[in-house]
This record gives structure tokens, sequence and C-alpha cells, in this order.
């Protein structure tokens, strides 16, 4: 009776698990440490092919404020995450190398705002540690207080920037002012930049345009901005794999570039 009792409590947390797995799916929850002691939920999607040793490129993702709390379900209202949830796949063909690469995607649930820039890096770290990411690929990108995360982890301490391949920020909230006094780290890293702000929201595309800014005075050229129609809206249609310009996505324009001091670390 007490073998057939443990059975049956076997198969219902089974079923449980399963049945909560596929509520995120083509994602699944996950834990990330951003401390010794500390965690934060997250999704997480990676590319169903399994093929031994290979590695590939990183997209982490930062929500917006309204998303803040514990339930993770909210992640998919917008972003890399709503497309994955429409069945999009997040994968594009390198323009410079005509591969095609399939990302691993991460979206970290912080409890309020967005993701602290402090913590990105013991993210990565576990993010690396537990699943196959290119490191010379790692790229951010967020939209609203997500696009303060992106902004604020570039600008953070010099061994995070030179982490960040490149980024794509959507209607950022302005950083602390200690974090804009230090966008040389991101210029002498090459963060390449794809800026998103709506052209009836002067908050928001003053806050692009700061950025780009503050790296052109010591880097010119890092920077894409693109000013649509729209106030704080919009996301939805610039994370979609379908919008182009200049014959590429979001994607495509990522692959481009790599964090070449992580080649350096790898050599």
């Amino acid at each position: 009776m007490y073998r057939r009792m443990m059975t049956l409590l076997g198969c219902l947390l089974t079923g449980i698990i399963a049945a909560g797995q596929q509520q995120y799916s083509p994602m699944r929850n996950i834990e990330v440490r951003i401390g010794p002691w500390q965690k934060r939920q997250a999704l997480i999607y990676t590319p169903e092919e399994n093929v031994p040793g290979k590695k590939y490129p990183l997209l982490v993702c930062f929500h917006g404020r309204s998303i803040a709390g514990k339930d993770l379900s909210k992640i998919f209202r917008e972003g890399v995450t709503r497309q994955l949830k429409e069945g999009k796949k997040i994968e594009a063909v390198n323009k410079k190398d005509g591969q095609l690469y399939k990302f691993i995607v991460v979206a970290p649930l912080a409890e309020s705002w967005s993701m602290a820039p402090q913590d990105v890096s013991n993210m990565l770290d576990d993010v690396i540690k537990n699943y196959p990411v290119d490191t010379t690929r790692m790229y951010l990108t967020g939209y609203s207080a997500g696009g303060w995360s992106v902004e604020s982890a570039k600008t953070h301490e010099r061994e995070l920037s030179n982490r960040i391949a490149g980024c794509i920020t959507m209607s950022a909230a302005r950083i602390d002012p200690p974090y804009l006094k230090r966008y040389k780290l991101a210029a002498d890293a090459d963060i390449h930049t794809w800026y998103f702000a709506g052209n009836k929201d002067d908050y928001f595309l003053n806050n692009a345009k700061e950025a780009i800014d503050s790296i052109g005075k010591y880097k010119p050229r890092l920077n894409k901005l693109t000013v649509y129609q729209g106030a704080h809206c919009c996301w939805h249609s610039f994370y979609d794999p379908r919008y182009r310009e200049n014959g590429m996505n979001i994607y495509e324009w990522l692959l481009q570039y790599q964090s070449y001091n992580a080649i350096k670390r790898k050599k």
C-alpha cells in the first residue's frame, strides 16, 4: 500500500511539474543566481537541436516595470518572449558569414522595476555554467525599465562592458547620473547599440539621444537610432523578426558583432 501511494504521489508531482512547464512553452522556468545566496526566477529558451559541443549566441531580455513581481507568465506580454510565445523563431542568418544562428533566450524576472546592473555578471556566469553559450556573442535587450537595465549594465563596470557584444534598447528610462558619465566603458568595449524611441515621447527619445551623444564623443558610429511614429509603445513591431531596416531585423543586426575582449580571453 505504501509503495503504491508513493508511486501515485510521484506521478502526481511529475504531472504538476509538466503542467507548469507547459504553461511557459516554448520556454521553461528556471532560477538564475545573482549572488552567493540570491536567485531570481527566469524563463529560458534553448534551441531544440542537440549538437554536442555547439555553442549558441545568448540574448538576455529585460522587461518593463509593469512586469516586475513574482508572476513569470507576465514576461510574455512584450518583447522577445512574446515573439516566442506566438511561435516565431528567434534565429537569423549572419550576413557576415552566411551561417544560421539560433539564440538561447533568457528573460529574468525582477521583483521590482527591472534587472539591477550589479546582478548581470553573476547571472551571465550562472547561465554560461549551465548552458552552451558562445561567450563572444552575448547580447542584451530591453524596453522601458528594461532599457534602463541594458544601458546601466553596459556602463556598470569595465569587466561587464567587455562581455557584451551588442544591444537593442527600446524606449529606455533614464539611467542614473553616475552611469551617464561612464559611457566610455561602452565605447572602449565597442558595444554597438540599436536604439528605438517614439517621436511623440520626448522623454524617452531624449534619453536615447543622450546615450548616443555620450558614446559618440568617445567613438562615433557605434549606434543606430530608429524614431518611430508613436509614444511609449509599439515595441512588439520591432521585436518581430519580420521587421527590417536596411535589409536586417534586430537579430541579424546583432549577429554582425562579437565581443573581441571575450575572444581574446578565450585565446
